[in-house]
Parts: C-alpha cells; structure tokens; sequence
C-alpha cells in the first residue's frame, strides 16, 4: 500500500500539493530507468531528513544533486529534478520502493522511461551498492581514446578520463561538443560499468576489458545503443566544431531580446560600452550550459566591478514564451544569476538559428558556445569546447584559458 503523510496540504480544484513531510525510508536508494532491449540504467538517490522534511538527492560520483522537493498528484509521488524540465513519478510501496516513471520534456513531445527504486537494506550494502572496496589487478585511471559506432557505421570520437580507488570508477566521457559531466560505476573482475543520471543525461558505459582494450555498449535514455571500444592514450585530444566570424563582417554584434522581467536588453545600450562583454548560448535543456551557467554566474558576482559584463542568450525547445521562461527562472534562481538571460525567441533546431539571431556567424554548431567581446565591442574569442568540474584538469584548463583572456582584454591588450 503507498503511504504518504503530510504535516500541511491546502486541496484546492486541482490535485497537486506540496507534501511537508513522507516516510519514504532514509538512506540509500538504488534505482534504474527500464529500456526496451532489457539494459537498466542505474541512477544512484539518497534519502535525508532536514528541519523535519525530507529531501531527495540524485548521485553522480562526488555530486550531489538536490531535487525541488516532493509532491503528490492522486497516488502518486512527484520527484522534480533542480534546473530542468524532467521530473519522476511513481507510486510508493510501504516506505521502501517506487515505481512509476521518468518524464523528460522535448520539443514535440515528453520522454517517458518506466523507474523503479528500493531502498537498500542496511548501511553496509549502501556502502557497496556501486561495488565493493575489494582489490582487483585491474586499474582504469588515465585517459582513453574512445571510438563510440552506431547502427549506421557511423563513428565518433571520445575521452574517457578515468580513476578508480579500489574497484571503484569515476570521471567523465568527453565528446568534442561537450562532456557527460560527473560518471560513476564499478570495475568488476573483467568488466565494468560507469553511468549518470541528472535529470537530462540518463547514460550507461558497459565494458569489458581484454589485454588493456576496452570493448562495451553505450546506452543512452532510450536512443538505440552504440558499440565503443577505447585504447589507453595519455596524449588524446577531440577537435570542436568551429563558429567563426564571417568573412567581411567587422566582428561585432547587435541584438535587443527580452529578458526573464519582460524588459528589453540590448547589446548596444550603455550598460556594454567600454566593457569586455562575455555572451553565452545556451538553453535550458543542456547540462553542459548548467555547468557553464554555474562557473559564470559565480565569475561575474566575483568580477562585475572590473568593468566585465555577461549576457545569455537561450535556445530554447519551442517558442512557447511562458514554458521557456520558467524553465530559464529555474537556471537564475539554481546559480543566483545576476546578469541578464534572454530569450531569443528562436528554436534550438531551427535551421537558421544563427541566421535569426547573430547573423554575423558561421554556423552555431554546440551549445554553449561563448563569446568574448573586447571594449570596442569586436569579438576576440569564440569558445565551443566547454568542459564542466565532472571532467577534472580539462575544466581547470578551461577556467584558466578564459580567465586569461578576460584579464588581458581588461588591460588592453
């Protein structure tokens, strides 16, 4: 029987509350999303009890990420992930299990992929829910150069930056258009596991290991799989896809967008004279530019007194007004966001985004991309390879480059 108790719920016309308090048992969950060709992706979720409520977190490795809060429609209970328009529903069982399922907003209709949880039953199965610290002759840290084949024979190249404590795995898989941010599994005997699960990515490496050559599947929500094989190779590099200034154009932009307030803001106003502009594409619907949000909006609060300013400019999924401004309020109030984010109105799958938006581009071919304008409002640098913390010394290098350039275009140089 699902039991869920509230402190306090007001039951208006419609049939959705906030619950202030469940039995859901505290601790370790684990839990996975069912694909059709019988491969469960594991999600890892934590059960705790603050000021009297409980709260829910997703783990990804050394991430912790907090869902909204909780509630309840009929029977059953609303899990809904921070940032984006993803959310879990499921019925609960006594106090120790979920079934329901995972609903990701698109542009034309809504990803559903049936979930399922259990709590774990004691501290010590929590503590070996992902593997065991037993020894194991096996050790995967370092970096590989990953070949990843669809159905098709179509190929693509990857980093996996690895470490492993025991048989305990961790890291990232870079791609060169973006990372798939903290990754987490277990290196058992000769095969091995690494996932992640943040509301939007919903991934799976399995593998093998054969004379030091990694050989799997990758699973992603339920995108047909892909074969990959990887070969340790501590000097690999991916090469991003280019957006450049167009041939003749003096380099500078112009544009006036709405923020989130419903005012206008524009490019050329005298908030951005004599300023290094910085000017991030996004959308609501990318991990990659939650990351990237995260370290910018904390760099401006930090260096908006040095004559630095930033603008984001959102590609949304549809061109519903209200949808992608509440999704974008969940970006500004997650990161505190103090400088403007506006939507451009325009579909990220439009064809002619960058034609519709900065026309003064080659094509916009990853989100985010960044631009760096200089005082005299001429772009200076253009960034398409944004790798987050889950990827370790390639976001430190990432920080470093653009804090480089920042400083040098505020000393004129």
């Amino acid at each position: 029987m699902r039991k869920i108790f509230l402190t306090m719920c007001f039951l208006t016309s419609a049939t959705l509350c906030t619950v202030a308090q469940t039995n859901l048992k505290a601790g370790r969950w684990t839990a996975a999303l069912s694909r059709e060709d019988g491969h469960n992706i594991p999600i890892q979720i934590l059960v705790e009890s603050q000021n009297g409520k409980q709260a829910i977190y997703i783990i990804n490795g050394s991430e912790k990420l907090k869902a909204e809060g909780l509630e309840i429609e009929g029977d059953s209970l609303i899990i809904r992930m921070p940032v984006f328009e993803s959310y879990i529903k499921a019925e609960l069982s006594n106090n120790n299990k979920l079934n329901g399922k995972w609903v990701k907003g698109g542009s034309d209709k809504d990803l559903v992929v049936p979930f399922e949880a259990h709590a774990i039953e004691s501290a010590e199965k929590a503590a070996t829910n992902f593997g065991t610290q037993k020894s194991t002759s096996t050790n995967l840290t370092g970096k590989w150069k990953i070949e990843l084949t669809k159905s098709d024979q179509t190929k693509r190249p990857a980093i996996g930056n690895l470490t492993q404590k025991g048989n305990l795995l961790s890291g990232s898989v870079l791609t060169p258009t973006g990372d798939y941010r903290y990754m987490a599994g277990v290196v058992e005997g000769d095969s091995f596991t690494l996932s992640t699960f943040d509301g939007i990515h919903a991934l799976l490496f399995e593998g093998e290991i054969t004379d030091g050559k990694l050989t799997g599947n990758f699973y992603s929500s339920l995108s047909p799989s892909e074969s990959w094989t990887a070969v340790r190779d501590e000097m690999v590099t991916l090469t991003a896809p280019v957006t450049t200034v167009k041939e003749g154009s003096d380099g500078k932009l112009a544009f006036t967008y709405l923020d989130l307030d419903g005012k206008k803001v524009s490019l050329q106003s005298d908030r951005y004279k004599n300023k290094v502009v910085i000017i991030q594409l996004m959308g609501s619907w990318c991990p990659n530019c939650m990351d990237e949000m995260a370290f910018l909006s904390n760099y401006y609060s930090k260096n908006k007194g040095r004559g630095v300013e930033v603008i984001a400019l959102a590609y949304e999924l549809t061109t519903d007004v209200e949808r992608s401004r509440k999704s974008l309020q969940k970006f500004q109030k997650q990161f505190k966001v103090e400088y403007p984010i506006l939507n451009t109105g325009v579909k990220v799958g439009d064809i002619d985004r960058t034609q519709k938006t900065l026309p003064q581009l080659t094509e916009i071919k990853v989100f985010p991309t960044t631009i760096i304008l200089d005082k005299d409002g001429v772009i200076q640098e253009i960034n398409t390879s944004f790798y987050g913390p889950g990827t370790g010394a390639y976001y430190t290098a990432y920080k470093n480059k653009f804090e480089k350039i920042v400083n040098n275009l505020l000393d004129g140089k």
